[in-house]
């Protein structure tokens, strides 16, 4: 991907700025390497402006900061708003780049320094920041509420399934698959405990149920009396599982509810966004899937597929030391977030006959599943690159994919 800063070379002072939540630390350089400023700095958008406007007396500034967003978001978008260019220094980039600097201490005035002095003297190790799109912008900050909401749904499900195991396993293994419909959450907060279920009764729980769940409800009913039938004894502690599970289920509720509530307002971002049709219409590239593609890869240029599927860390990574370590393994680096998107998406794909061809192809040829689905992935991003650089919607080829 090109990183580059434009207009570098007009740059006259280099502001390395090591963010923090009260307060950051400046130090600006200019080429010659003379400091022209070196102290804390408030998180206040009037001070951060004043200096950024003193300091363009001397010329074209570039702020680079180690963090873009959360606490560096401020900063970004002063210098952005006062005409100054804003880069960006990667974390493991800083790591080692701090190691070649003479001292151990770790201090914000000396991070500051080596972000200036790594700003004017290896530009190449700089990431562009360009004024962001609103509307990706917005679908960003979405979509990682929506993975917070995903990792709490997970915990408290689990928690949910946990409960059930240690009181009655055989009503865990009726009800805990299915928590993810609103019926059994329901039944849950009505009726917390075995016992509370065993005296309402097949007929009640069916009636119950078959308001939420018409097709099953009558079935699943049948089912749990059944495995409530499989456990005589009252396990210790299950009074107090009884005053748990009733909260659990209606937090796990409200949380489903926050996540369609969220995921309604992400379709309608992406269904605006331009690129919604190009990239929707590619196999197993759902509403959230787009909208991650959008947010990791939209407004950034890659020279070829290749740069693409590295950036994803997707690209294999060959390995070789003498005649003892030889071979091509999976990539550790690359944009975590798109990655697990371009995995899913694969995954996801699996019932397109061209994508099946190829996993399957893979599978034969000796590898794991999910070395099938990376490798399924890695060709599905040269597809995408070539449909975000053309423009164009996914077209069918049967040579695609089994080449």
């Amino acid at each position: 991907m090109v990183t580059q800063i434009e207009n570098y070379e007009q740059v006259d002072v280099f502001v390395g700025l090591d963010v923090g939540k009260g307060e950051h630390h400046a130090v600006a350089l200019d080429r010659a390497g003379k400091k022209l400023y070196d102290r804390a700095l408030p998180n206040d958008e009037r001070k951060l402006r004043a200096v950024l406007i003193d300091l363009q007396e001397n010329g074209g500034v570039l702020l680079i900061v180690d963090q873009p967003a959360t606490i560096g978001a401020l900063p970004v978008a002063d210098a952005q708003a006062a005409g100054a260019l804003v880069g960006y220094l990667p974390g493991l980039a800083m790591r080692r780049i701090a190691d070649l600097h003479p001292g151990e201490a770790k201090t914000d005035a000396r991070d500051a320094a080596i972000i200036a002095e790594t700003a004017r003297t290896m530009p190449h190790t700089l990431r562009s920041i360009q004024v962001t799109d609103e509307q990706v912008a917005e679908l960003s900050m979405l979509c990682g509420f929506d993975d917070d909401l995903a990792a709490q749904i997970t915990q408290v499900g689990n928690r949910v399934r946990g409960l059930l195991t240690q009181i009655h396993p055989a009503l865990e293994r009726a009800m805990g698959p299915r928590l993810d419909h609103p019926a059994i959450l329901d039944l849950l907060q009505r009726y917390p405990s075995p016992a509370a279920m065993r005296a309402a009764g097949e007929k009640r729980i069916a009636t119950r149920m078959l308001k939420i769940a018409p097709r099953k409800g009558r079935d699943w009913a049948h089912e749990i009396i059944a495995a409530l039938g499989e456990q005589t004894v009252v396990v210790t502690d299950t009074n107090a599982a009884a005053l748990v599970l009733p909260r659990l289920a209606a937090q796990l509720a409200s949380l489903r509810k926050q996540r369609d509530e969220v995921a309604a307002e992400v379709e309608k971002m992406v269904d605006a966004h331009p690129l919604q049709p190009v990239l929707t219409s590619m196999p197993g590239v759902g509403v959230r899937t787009a909208a991650r593609l959008l947010t990791e890869v939209a407004g950034k240029h890659f020279p070829t597929a290749g740069h693409l599927a590295a950036y994803a860390g997707l690209a294999p990574v060959t390995r070789r030391s003498g005649s003892s370590i030889r071979g091509e393994y999976s990539s550790r680096r690359g944009n975590k977030i798109l990655k697990n998107a371009m995995f899913l998406s694969a995954f996801a794909a699996l019932r397109d006959p061209e994508s099946r061809a190829y996993y399957d192809r893979k599978i034969s040829q000796g590898k794991r599943h999910n070395q099938a689905l990376l490798a399924l992935a890695r060709r599905r991003s040269d597809v995408l690159y070539a449909m975000l650089r053309d423009g164009s919607l996914y077209q069918p080829s049967p040579t695609r994919l089994v080449a």
